[in-house]
């Protein structure tokens, strides 16, 4: 037991020291659609609130934590978007944590319109993002390679590796997206961290910048033959999406499928994550309750099973998304919705 849990320590550090520079993930991608692309600001046509919480990894005794809070609104006379979100994530045991609170905004531009429920409409977005980011860990404590001796299990106090500095790192950061919708599908890109800011804690390393974030995300809505005539929205249908992304040589698919009926949803998805820095290929079944109801809440819960020796161990994590939308503008349109994109995102 004790080898087995020296294992599991020595993997995950040579994770996260190959992934200090990674961003954090949710596996409902499309439950944190700022964080996702800048694009999806106002993509709804609705004003929207909502917020994410991922517990990462509980059996290890450490915590692994991101939470976001976003709020978007669309401006029909200007056919704009505008977003406010706010991450953050913490690991207890290095005491890292960073926060950044980002401005989005996403100019919608018409391709086809129309204003029956058998028309098509087509819509495309794009958006940016500045983002103000704070960095800070207390590192003093961190167990080095040198400082760990497999034959007696035992950590020694000393190690010759430099220790980093204790001082905060804040900086200035910009995102772009673009976004294809039209009634039952997307398709969107986004890059974040071009400016490639420095985030290092060590002085003298004068090169360590954060690699830009390249993903490429879709999905497709197939509606079940159920409409609910008071919305004018399908009530049982099946959605599908996917987000690719790369950073560094960091790359990791997701793939999500999802059944609504009425007001229960289903989920069931998929992520894996490439081999890279002698890492195995990593692979994780993501499962998935929510419920949609007719005030606009939407409320998820989700559950990662990781598909590898270290997956009972690890516990998994648990993430849960609640997200709120409401119509305000012209009361008389209240009850044309055929614009709105109507995937998971609504």
């Amino acid at each position: 037991m004790m080898k087995k849990h020296w294992t599991i320590l020595l993997f995950l550090f040579g994770w996260l020291s190959s992934t200090d520079a990674q961003d954090f993930h949710f596996s409902q991608f499309y439950a944190a659609p700022l964080q996702l692309n800048p694009a999806f600001a106002g993509s709804t046509e609705l004003s929207r609130i909502g917020a994410n919480y991922r517990k990462q990894w509980p059996g290890l005794g450490y915590d692994f934590n991101s939470y976001s809070a976003y709020i978007d609104h669309y401006f029909r006379g200007y056919n704009s978007g505008a977003g406010l979100s706010i991450n953050s994530f913490e690991e207890t045991h290095m005491k890292l944590k960073f926060t950044d609170i980002s401005l989005q905004y996403a100019y919608n531009l018409k391709l086809s319109e129309s204003n029956n429920r058998y028309g098509r409409n087509i819509d495309l977005k794009f958006g940016g993002q500045a983002s103000y980011v704070m960095r800070n860990a207390a590192l003093d404590h961190l167990v080095f390679g040198d400082q760990i001796n497999l034959f007696d299990r035992s950590i020694s106090p000393v190690t010759l590796d430099a220790l980093p500095l204790q001082e905060p790192v804040n900086y200035f950061d910009v995102s772009f997206g673009t976004l294809l919708v039209t009634d039952d599908f997307w398709l969107g890109g986004s890059a974040h961290h071009v400016t490639r800011p420095q985030i290092t804690f060590f002085e003298d390393n004068a090169d360590s910048r954060l690699p830009v974030r390249w993903s490429v995300h879709g999905g497709y809505m197939f509606d079940l033959y159920g409409w609910n005539t008071r919305s004018n929205l399908p009530e049982n249908y099946l959605t599908v999406s996917a987000n690719y992304k790369q950073q560094g040589p960091f790359k990791q698919i997701d793939l999500n499928s999802q059944w609504q009926y009425t007001q229960f949803i289903l989920g069931l998805g998929y992520r894996g994550i490439s081999s890279f820095s002698d890492l195995p290929y990593q692979a994780t079944l993501v499962g998935l309750l929510g419920v949609a109801l007719d005030s606009g809440v939407t409320i998820g819960y989700s559950y990662d099973t990781i598909l590898s020796q270290f997956g009972s161990s690890t516990q998994g994590a648990h993430e849960i998304s609640v997200r709120y939308s409401w119509f305000t503008g012209d009361p008389r349109r209240k009850n044309n919705r055929d614009t709105i994109l109507k995937c998971v995102f609504h």
